[in-house]
């Protein structure tokens, strides 16, 4: 297909991972207001911000492939998204020493000038060991929490050794299911065909 490539995303991250697929894309980062009032499942939320990314962005594109995302941390039933402030990042980091959360991703592709739309979604489970106050204060200070879910990269440095075991896609954790969204584009891609 000789479809241009769009990614809704300034994520550093979600860049190198698609870019792990061959893909050549243009960075285009979605400007929606990321808050949802009232929702309250986790799914739900990952699923309407990566859907309105994507449409916000088609809107400015003629033609071409949409690729949006959105990652959310679950504690409890407590979203966590990115954190305000290095304040927030630690009460996070706190919050979730020693303990079990839910990582969920949505994402979604759009076709211009078709308008055909998907989206799936992908859920990790991962497990912190205790951090000591000095650990989370040292991680904080390198400010790399703050445009993270949850207020840790996995793929950090440090905040890799955060992380005790995962049970899911590793790669959801890094805020995009890279398996689930190569299956979900080839689907796509044949539909395109039709």
């Amino acid at each position: 297909m000789k479809d241009r490539f769009f990614l809704a995303s300034a994520s550093p991250r979600r860049a190198a991972l698609l870019r792990q697929l061959g893909l050549d894309f243009e960075i285009i980062p979605s400007t929606i207001d990321e808050k949802l009032n009232g929702v309250k499942s986790p799914l739900q939320y990952v699923l309407t911000i990566s859907g309105r990314k994507a449409g916000e962005v088609a809107a400015r594109v003629r033609r071409g492939i949409i690729i949006s995302a959105d990652t959310l941390v679950v504690l409890n039933d407590k979203f966590l998204g990115k954190p305000r402030d290095k304040k927030e990042a630690k009460e996070m980091l706190q919050q979730l020493s020693g303990r079990e959360h839910l990582v969920y991703t949505g994402f979604t592709i759009a076709h211009m000038p078709s308008r055909k739309m998907v989206s799936d979604y992908e859920v990790t489970r991962v497990k912190f060991r205790n951090l000591s106050r000095d650990e989370v204060e040292a991680y904080v200070k390198t400010g790399s929490c703050l445009d993270k879910a949850g207020a840790y990269g996995i793929q950090d440095d440090f905040g890799a050794v955060f992380v005790e075991r995962i049970d899911g896609c590793f790669y959801n954790v890094m805020g995009f299911p890279l398996t689930k969204f190569y299956v979900t584009w080839r689907k796509f891609q044949e539909g395109l065909k039709r």
